[in-house]
């Protein structure tokens, strides 16, 4: 299953005019199933937004202002990351957020099967979450249904308009802030829609749509012949574009892509965003930190299941490692015991070719997927790369101006709301 995931993922990143020359008779032969598949699924996406139109389908609305994060494509646009940056933001400035992130395990097995879909995920955003917010006055509500599981933290902790909040003063909320230096409500100010574009069935104040630089539309075709959740022009939804990786393409290639987004919708106003890598952890002593200069001059396997690998070697080689080997699965893979054999004997091999014991460097989500796994590649150790979400500055777009435009949009929920 693995393996026709892989090439079907092939194909969706494989322009039309290339697949003769590139793609396998195996892959070619799965496109007219592919196919069809995907003109079905393309006819029931605008009749699902029909019925929500139309009142046959209800839209929950919740009591408090909502972000949602979210893309077109499957996997690797940084969504997780975007959200725990608005969450760290909002409770620095005083607002307790919710973050609502889903959970479906039978669902996600399902579609597996069915479409061989990548970015239907188990619980290993959640887990980086509660890991990285911990401390912090964040709630994080997991399940797929999430006005059911917003309900029931608002029943318990209950809500605030974070625009009558006595500490969201500007300057708190365009400031470098440090955890813990402001006061805050336990009271829930915003919900924050982890991967909610495509979860229309609650009203959200603010659209925010991230795209991976490095991969923007693929082939331009919808699931599962290509990587599109929703055809281009559901753009126009949106309020906010974020180009995620945008350090890792040419400026050429941003602009290639804004200039795609603005067919759309014109008055969009677009970001750039980066991973900054901060540290490495050891699996084995996740409170054992090493610095990003540790991995100089080493040999270097890197190991993801997640939807954008290419973007996290190329990061890694930035820090300077000898070499830089990768082993790919799809995302949200879960390891087993022949995976693990596979990643042994690509190890070995590495130690053999360099004649140098060789490290392996996973990412947070392959770490907090399954932990216990990473533990059977002894004698070997495994280093986990901690990074962060950042605004990088272009053209007069800054950090600052993306939280002013952020509050603007929640200044307008608010208003319609209290």
């Amino acid at each position: 299953m693995e393996k026709l995931r892989k090439m079907v993922n092939h194909i969706a990143y494989t322009p039309p005019q290339d697949r003769f020359h590139t793609l396998s008779t195996l892959q070619l032969s799965l496109i007219p199933l592919l196919s069809l598949a995907s003109t079905l699924y393309g006819v029931a996406l605008p009749l699902r937004h029909r019925l929500y139109q139309l009142g046959l389908l209800h839209k929950d609305r919740l009591p408090v202002p909502v972000i949602s994060v979210g893309n077109l494509t499957w996997g690797g646009n940084g969504k997780t990351p975007m959200v725990e940056f608005l969450a760290l933001w909002l409770a620095a400035a005083g607002i307790s957020p919710l973050i609502l992130t889903r959970l479906y395990k039978h669902k996600a097995r399902i579609l597996r099967k069915c479409f061989l879909l990548q970015g239907y995920g188990d619980a290993d955003e959640a887990k980086m979450l509660q890991r990285h917010l911990y401390g912090i006055p964040v709630k994080i509500g997991v399940g797929a249904n999430r006005a059911v599981t917003a309900a029931s933290f608002l029943k318990r902790y209950g809500h605030i308009s974070p625009c009558k909040h006595g500490n969201t003063d500007l300057d708190r909320l365009f400031s470098d802030n440090k955890k813990g230096n402001s006061s805050y409500c336990d009271q829930i100010g915003v919900a924050i829609l982890d991967d909610g574009m495509q979860h229309i069935s609650l009203w959200r104040d603010v659209e925010i749509v991230m795209v991976n630089a490095m991969i923007p539309w693929g082939n331009h075709q919808l699931i599962p012949l290509g990587p599109l959740r929703e055809p281009l022009t559901a753009l126009a939804r949106a309020d906010i574009v974020v180009i995620h990786h945008a350090d890792l393409v040419s400026e050429k290639d941003v602009e290639a892509i804004a200039s795609e987004i603005r067919t759309v919708k014109n008055s969009f106003p677009i970001f750039l965003s980066r991973l900054a890598p901060l540290y490495f952890l050891k699996a084995r002593n996740m409170s054992h930190k090493l610095a990003l200069m540790d991995i100089c001059n080493t040999l270097v396997l890197c190991v993801s299941a997640i939807g954008s690998a290419e973007s996290f070697v190329e990061t890694i080689k930035k820090l300077g490692p000898t070499y830089v080997d990768q082993l790919g699965f799809s995302d949200h893979h879960l390891f087993q015991a022949k995976d693990i054999d596979m990643i042994r004997m690509r190890l070995r091999n590495l130690q053999s070719e360099f004649s140098m014991k060789p490290i392996v460097v996973v990412t947070e989500k392959d770490y907090d997927r399954a932990p216990e796994v990473l533990t059977y590649l002894d004698p070997y150790e495994v280093l986990v790369l901690c990074s962060c979400l950042q605004i990088l500055p272009h053209k007069g777009s800054t950090e600052e101006t993306f939280k002013k435009c952020l509050w603007q949009h929640l200044e307008v929920g608010c208003k319609l709301q209290f």
